[in-house]
């Protein structure tokens, strides 16, 4: 819902869960006599904050939410040890399905890779100074939505979540959101790394990337284009870019007078570079995003993306970066789930 139809009245009803409400129901909120927050709360009872948050111990899956539908969920928050964001997987199952729509490291699907926290201020991800990880992606459901979180970094985190959805009718030309997660630690020859294979089907709306890459080699790293085949494409692409950064909405190497300048807006952005403090080194890692919100990719059969990993030799030559690792992670609609 936009903000120019806040004022539509219908007959949607807003549901909440948290691990003080797990089921969502109308009021069982605030119920819990056990909980993370009991002995903090041993003096004040039901009501005074029992159940702020799950432990999740090391090897475990929780289910976050499960609930029936129709409905559309429609933020996500939730918070946990920040250091460890790449070692805890998020899954999201849509109706029967039994394999997941949403499946890859929690921190990517944040916008947040490599260890260090990013604050990214956009319209569909958000992350906070302190680790709040907020996602208003809406997912539609018809049946069932599921979530889960496996913990698989070597120790117990804690988890505070809320997950907050809408009951109401969802009409058949909704599609369902699905992501795509994949890292290649060395590209090798060619220097290319597939964002989303052509196991896309349609009909469907291709809506965000984050790519987050370590070139691997001295000197400007993204010259390489981002290349989407659409509906039959083999050889050559229908859109094809003009370089890494500009499609993030950048220019000129993201290089502003002799230094990388971060940046985070409603619908693009390079939120990390680590170490800030350096420009064209080989070690160096970069997070970048951009949420094709107004600007859909829309495609009827299939859609493959690819990104090129493509620097300098010379200052007239270029240089295809065989050693860069590269993690990428692309939403979209389709419409139905994954079976």
């Amino acid at each position: 819902m936009s903000a120019s139809e806040l004022w539509r009245l219908d007959t949607a009803r807003t549901r909440s869960i948290s691990a003080e409400n797990p089921t969502g129901e109308a009021g069982a909120g605030a119920r819990a006599s056990e909980g993370t927050g009991k002995h903090a709360a041993r003096m004040l009872g039901v009501g005074w904050k029992v159940s702020p948050s799950i432990d999740l111990a090391d090897g475990e899956t929780a289910t976050l939410a499960d609930v029936s539908g129709p409905g559309v969920l429609r933020h996500l928050w939730l918070t946990t040890d920040r250091t460890v964001l790449r070692a805890i997987t998020l899954r999201v199952y849509w109706d029967d399905d039994e394999q997941p729509a949403i499946e890859l490291p929690l921190g990517d699907f944040f916008c947040n890779a490599w260890g260090e926290l990013a604050l990214v201020n956009s319209d569909m991800v958000v992350v906070a100074p302190a680790g709040g990880l907020n996602s208003y992606w809406p997912m539609p459901f018809r049946g069932h939505a599921r979530i889960t979180l496996e913990n698989s970094c070597g120790r117990s985190v804690p988890v505070y979540y809320q997950i907050t959805y809408s009951e109401e009718d969802v009409p058949e030309s909704a599609g369902y959101l699905h992501t795509a997660w994949s890292r290649t630690k060395r590209l090798g020859s060619p220097a290319v790394h597939t964002i989303l294979d052509t196991g896309a089907a349609g009909p469907g709306r291709y809506v965000g990337t984050y790519l987050a890459i370590a070139p691997g080699a001295p000197g400007w790293w993204g010259e390489g284009e981002l290349k989407f085949y659409l509906d039959g494409d083999r050889d050559h692409p229908t859109i094809c870019g003009t370089g890494t950064e500009d499609y993030f909405g950048g220019a000129w190497n993201f290089d502003l007078n002799g230094e990388y300048r971060p940046y985070s807006t409603p619908y693009l952005g390079l939120p990390q570079v680590l170490p800030s403090d350096e420009i064209y080194q080989s070690h160096q890692q970069f997070g970048m995003y951009r949420w094709h919100v107004r600007d859909p990719i829309c495609f009827q059969d299939e859609l493959q993306v690819t990104v090129q990993a493509l620097g300098w030799s010379d200052p007239e030559t270029y240089l295809p970066l065989e050693d860069a690792d590269v993690a990428s992670t692309a939403w979209w609609y389709r419409g139905r789930a994954v079976r």
